[in-house]
C-alpha cells in the first residue's frame, strides 16, 4: 500500500515518524562527512529538497537527538556502523534565512537579529550556573533583536565557543537559503548596505572560528566570493554543474518511476517526464523537482505546482526590464530553441543589470534553464572558456513564463485582445487606437532600468513581441530579427493554418533630422520591407504574395502611428 503524501513537509523527524512518503537522501550524510570538507556550499533551485536534507543533517549529527536512531533505521545511512556511532554526537547550530524577505536595509537586519537572538534562547541553559564569565553572560543577554552589527557579526562564533566548551566537541553550523536576503537587497536597492554585514558574520562565523568542525550552506546562487566570500578560502561550492551531491537533492527518474509504480500510476510516466523532466545536476541528468512530483503524486493530474510556489520577482524583473537582446533570446528560447552562452556560476548582482550572461547564469541557478551540453572552448587567442548550450528546463517552466508574460499586459488586457482582433483582421484604424492605449498604460513599465529612454523604445516593442508569441502561439509561428532577403526584418507572424494571411512588422523610431512627421517614419518602415524584400522567406514556403501583410510601426515616445 502506498504511503501517505504530506505536501509541505521539511522537517525530516515529522516526515519519518508520521511514515509519510520518503525518497531515501540519507546517502548524502556519508558523502559529505566523508569528503572532509571544512564549509560547503550548496546550491540548488527552490523546493529542491535543500531544508529537509539540511534537517536531517541536523537529526543525524545534533547531541539534542542522541538515542533517536530510530529515524534513521531502514535508511542507507544506517546500514553503515560506523555511522550508526556518529548519530547524536556533536553540538549543532541550525539557521535559516529562508524568511528574510524585508524591503530595506533595516528590516533585514532586523530579521537576522531575530534568527539569532532565536538561537540564544534555545541555548540559554548555558546561564546557568558559573560555566560563562560574567562578561561573557553580559554579552549573551545583550544578543537581541535590537543589538548592534558588531554584536551580531559575532553571534554565531561566541555561540560555537559556548556550545563546543560545554560538550567538549567543536560545532557543526548549518545554514540554509543563506542568499535570501542577497536577492532582496538587490531588488530593493540595498544591496551595498548589507553585504558589509554579511561578509563580517560569515567571516567570524566560517572562517575566523575556532570552534567549527564543519558547516554546510545551501541556497538557491552561488553569490561571488568578492561580495561575501572574500575572506573564506575554506569554501568547496557546489553548483547545479558540479558532481558533487548531484542525486542528494531532487528525484532521479528512477526514484521517479518507482514512486509512480508505487501510487499506481505508472501508465502517466511519459506525461510527468514531459511536464517535470529537464533538470541535471553534474553528470547527472533527468532530474526531476520534488515538489511536483509530491503535488502530482498526491493530486494525480499535472499542473505547474513547482512554477507557482513562490515569488519570482526577480526572474520577472530582469526578464520584462531586460534589454532588447534579453526578450529576444527569450523568445527564442519560448519556441524551443536554445542559447549559447558563457556561464559565470558566480552571481554578481549588482552587475544584472548591465552583464546579459549574469542574467542567464541567475536563470540557470533558479532553475529556469537546462544545461543542453557543455564544454571547453578556445578562443582566438588561444585563451579557455566554458560554452553552455542552454534551454527551458520543461514545459511546466514554459506554461509559467507564458503566464508571466501574459500578466504583463492584464493592466491593459482588453486593448490587447482588441489590438490582437485588429491586426488578425487588418483593421489598422483599430491597431492604431489599442496600440497608443497598450504603449501609454504600459510603456514605462517595460523601460525601467537605469537609463530610461523613451527615444528607444525597444524595451517596450520587445516585451510586446513577446506577448504577440504567447497570445498567437496556436496559429502563427512569430519571430523577430531572422534573416530573410537582404537584411533582417523585425517581426514575422507565419501562419499555421491554411488561409491565414502571413504578417511582417517592422518598427522606426521617429528621428526629427530625417522625417517631418510619423507617417513619414512609416513610410520609411514600409520602403524597408519591400527594399529588403523581408517577403522572400514567406514566399519561399508557398505563402502567395497576396496574402502577406506588410505593417510600418513608429515610435516617438510612448506615441505610436501604424500604417
Amino acid at each position: 500500500m502506498a504511503k501517505t503524501v504530506g505536501i509541505g513537509h521539511q522537517d525530516f523527524e515529522q516526515l519519518i515518524v508520521n511514515g509519510y512518503f520518503y525518497i531515501d537522501k540519507t546517502k548524502f550524510i556519508k558523502e559529505w562527512w566523508g569528503s572532509g570538507d571544512s564549509v560547503t556550499l550548496i546550491t540548488r533551485p527552490r523546493r529542491f529538497g535543500k531544508t529537509l536534507n539540511m534537517s536531517m543533517l541536523e537529526k543525524f549529527f545534533s547531541i539534542k537527538f542522541a538515542g533517536r536512531g530510530e529515524l534513521f533505521e531502514g535508511l542507507s545511512v544506517w546500514e553503515d556502523k560506523e555511522y550508526r556511532e556518529l548519530q547524536g554526537t556533536y553540538p549543532v547550530i541550525s539557521l535559516s534565512f529562508a524568511n528574510v524577505k524585508e524591503s530595506n536595509y533595516e528590516g533585514v537586519k532586523y530579521s537576522i537579529n531575530q534568527i539569532l537572538e532565536d538561537l540564544y534562547r534555545q541555548n540559554i541553559f548555558l546561564l546557568e550556573g558559573e560555566f560563562l564569565t560574567e562578561n561573557e553572560k553580559e554579552y549573551f543577554r545583550g544578543v537581541n533583536s535590537s543589538m548592534k552589527e558588531t554584536t551580531a557579526s559575532w553571534a554565531i562564533h561566541k555561540m560555537s565557543d559556548f556550545l563546543s566548551r560545554y560538550y567538549g566537541k567543536k560545532v557543526i553550523i548549518l545554514l540554509d537559503e543563506y542568499d535570501t536576503p542577497m536577492q532582496e537587497a538587490y531588488v530593493n536597492g540595498f544591496w551595498n548596505e548589507l553585504t558589509g554585514f554579511i561578509r563580517s558574520l560569515f567571516n567570524s562565523s566560517f572562517k575566523t572560528n575556532p570552534y567549527l568542525e564543519r558547516a554546510v550552506m545551501t541556497g538557491i546562487t552561488r553569490v561571488s566570493k568578492e561580495s561575501i566570500f572574500s575572506d573564506l578560502n575554506n569554501l568547496e561550492v557546489i553548483t547545479t554543474t558540479s558532481n558533487k551531491y548531484e542525486d542528494a537533492f531532487g528525484f532521479t527518474e528512477a526514484e521517479v518511476f518507482r514512486a509512480l509504480y508505487e501510487f499506481g500510476l505508472s501508465d502517466n510516466s511519459d506525461v510527468v517526464k514531459k511536464w517535470y523532466d529537464g533538470f541535471s545536476f553534474g553528470k547527472c541528468t533527468d532530474i526531476y523537482n520534488p515538489w511536483s512530483i509530491i503535488n502530482y503524486l498526491d493530486k494525480k493530474e499535472e499542473g505547474t505546482y513547482w512554477a507557482n510556489t513562490s515569488s519570482n520577482s526577480l526572474i520577472e524583473k530582469l526578464l520584462r526590464e531586460g534589454s532588447q537582446d534579453i526578450k529576444q533570446t527569450f523568445e527564442w528560447l519560448l519556441d524551443g530553441e536554445n542559447l549559447v552562452t558563457e556561464i559565470d556560476e558566480q552571481i554578481v548582482y549588482n552587475q544584472l543589470d548591465q552583464n546579459e550572461q549574469a542574467i542567464w547564469a541567475l536563470f540557470l541557478a533558479s532553475g529556469y534553464l537546462k544545461v543542453n551540453r557543455y564544454e571547453t572552448v578556445t578562443d582566438a587567442y588561444d585563451n579557455w572558456k566554458k560554452e553552455y548550450t542552454l534551454g527551458l528546463t520543461n514545459l511546466e517552466v514554459k506554461i509559467m513564463f507564458r503566464n508571466m508574460i501574459q500578466r504583463w499586459f492584464n493592466r491593459v488586457r482588453p486593448e490587447y485582445n482588441r489590438f490582437i482582433k485588429a491586426l488578425l483582421l487588418g483593421d489598422t484604424d483599430a491597431m492604431n487606437d489599442y496600440i497608443n492605449s497598450i504603449s501609454q498604460s504600459v510603456f514605462s513599465y517595460f523601460d525601467t532600468g537605469k537609463n530610461p529612454s523613451r527615444k528607444e523604445p525597444e524595451r517596450f516593442y520587445h516585451g510586446f513581441i513577446l506577448g504577440l508569441t504567447v497570445e498567437l502561439a496556436d496559429r502563427y509561428a512569430v519571430t523577430s530579427n531572422r534573416e530573410s532577403g537582404f537584411g533582417r526584418y523585425d517581426v514575422m507572424l507565419e501562419p499555421k493554418k491554411k488561409g491565414d494571411d502571413a504578417i511582417i512588422l517592422e518598427f522606426k523610431v521617429f528621428q526629427p533630422r530625417k522625417e517631418k512627421e510619423l507617417s513619414d517614419t512609416v513610410k520609411a518602415a514600409l520602403k524597408q520591407i519591400e527594399d529588403k524584400k523581408y517577403e522572400s522567406v514567406l514566399i519561399a514556403k508557398g505563402i502567395e504574395k497576396e496574402r502577406i501583410r506588410k505593417y510600418g510601426f513608429a515610435f516617438c515616445g510612448n506615441e505610436v502611428l501604424i500604417g
